[in-house]
């Protein structure tokens, strides 16, 4: 059997791994890479193969570096069946029309460009009729129940704590009379959070494809996060300030509005001040998860949807509405997308308050090179952007254990309860340097490693 990654092969975004067998051809993932110029126009490249040629596909969860490219995949050609969680397939079409919208008026502002510079105008990367022709193919299926396809493959979707519905796949294939087991571990979150099952153990793997994204790091845990949020909340606002907070719609953002449900509900001096949630993607998709508290932990569902819904939260829907707040020198807290302020709402708000010094812009994800959230977070003094130049003058700070990704401590420990150890493991889903130093600590570590490099495959015989 064969194995190539055609993204997140020593990056983080753009996940698509192609699984060839004697029976079938098939992706675990199809998504958009995401980041600066360079690694989006990636985007538009030829997949590395026939999307017509594939069997089915195995979606690992609704983040767009992950499904991105699901429209453009059928818009080429592919029919098969798309299997995910039903959580998964119920984010699926919010994700997809938001993206497709992006991707339109993206082309839209870009061809006006071009048009003043007499160069030939472009088609979007795909369309919202594109995005709504992958709707027909999602097939659910929940955690833990095995789905046979042919009588050569077997897997089974388990709980990656990652997002709502993430899942670790485990493949069972059979070829020459031999059984393979291979493990890929999609995303995996973090081990006590809140809202979502911590990642399922898997005992037995001979060969696994494991995330990196924060393999050579750890997450800031010297103080718990709600406290480090608290302090930057009324730091901010006792000066008067704004806290802008570049969220991803997916998770990121219900983590936040339950943190700051405890911080309110525990705290008699936390800040009157409003909570604006000004992200239309993201309170749909808090809609998903009130649609789903089987999937919550214990202390999610005793809270039930509590957690999205408290005093001074303002879900703010209309762009007008947007405008406003953006406009206002009232203190409050903004949370917007996107998470890597490469679009959405969050740069209007960075326009009218990145360079005053009582505003806080406070990151709780991941940034990728060449975003304007990781050019901010390395200590940039001004930026470009929608045409103009501004002045950093805001405070800027990060709190890394909001993560949704494992860090090198918790990989390790996910790694270390497969006995005996995998034949090898094979490092996806992070950025060149980060997966080096992690390769090198799992050798420490007794592991056998591999690096997954674009378009390269990988045998297994």
């Amino acid at each position: 059997m064969q194995f190539t990654s055609h993204g997140a092969a020593q990056v983080v975004t753009g996940s698509c791994h192609r699984v060839e067998t004697e029976e079938f051809s098939f992706l675990i993932d199809c998504g958009m890479f995401q980041g600066g110029k360079e690694l989006a126009r990636r985007n538009y490249d030829d997949f590395g193969f026939d999307p017509k040629k594939l069997d089915f596909m195995i979606l690992t969860h609704g983040h767009i570096d992950h499904c991105g490219l699901l429209p453009k995949l059928v818009k080429q050609g592919f029919s098969g069946k798309i299997y995910a969680t039903s959580a998964t397939v119920d984010l699926i079409p919010i994700m997809l029309r938001d993206a497709a919208y992006i991707q339109e008026k993206d082309t839209e502002h870009e061809n006006k460009r071009r048009s003043r510079q007499g160069i030939p105008s472009r088609a979007p990367l795909y369309t919202r009729d594109d995005a709504e022709k992958v709707l027909p193919l999602l097939s659910p299926l929940e955690y833990r129940t095995p789905l046979s396809i042919g009588d050569s493959l077997k897997f089974i979707l388990q709980d990656a704590g990652h997002v709502l519905g993430s899942a670790i796949v485990e493949l069972l294939i059979t070829e020459k009379d031999k059984l393979y087991k291979i493990v890929f571990s999609g995303d995996l979150g973090q081990n006590n959070v809140p809202i979502i099952e911590d990642p399922a153990l898997i005992e037995k793997a001979d060969y696994i494809f494991i995330e990196s994204t924060y393999g050579d790091r750890l997450h800031d845990t010297r103080l718990p996060r709600d406290k480090q949020l608290m302090n930057v909340i009324k730091k901010t606002i006792n000066r008067g300030g704004k806290v802008f907070i570049p969220s991803f719609a997916l998770e990121r953002t219900q983590e936040l509005l339950y943190a700051l449900s405890e911080l309110q509900t525990k705290n008699s001096d936390f800040p009157e001040v409003p909570i604006y949630l000004d992200s239309p993607l993201a309170i749909k998709i808090t809609e998903v998860f009130k649609k789903h508290p089987e999937l919550y932990d214990a202390d999610a569902k005793f809270r039930k949807d509590q957690p999205f819904s408290f005093p001074n939260l303002k879900c703010t829907l209309e762009t007008e509405e947007s405008r406003d707040i953006s406009k206002s020198n009232e203190p409050s807290i903004v949370i917007a997308g996107s998470g890597m302020c490469t679009a959405g709402r969050i740069r209007h708000h960075l326009r009218h308050g990145i360079d005053k010094p009582q505003n806080t812009l406070l990151f709780v994800g991941y940034q990728a090179p060449g975003s304007l959230g990781r050019i901010l977070l390395d200590g940039a003094k001004e930026i470009k952007m929608m045409g103009r130049t501004f002045d950093v003058k805001a405070e800027i700070q990060r709190i890394g254990s909001f993560s949704a990704h494992a860090d090198q401590k918790g990989l390790t420990q996910w790694l270390q309860v497969f006995s005996p150890k995998p034949i090898k493991v094979f490092l996806v889903h992070g950025e060149e340097d980060t997966i080096a130093n992690f390769s090198k600590h799992l050798k420490e570590q007794g592991f056998s490693t591999g690096i997954s490099k674009q378009s390269e495959s990988i045998i297994i015989n």
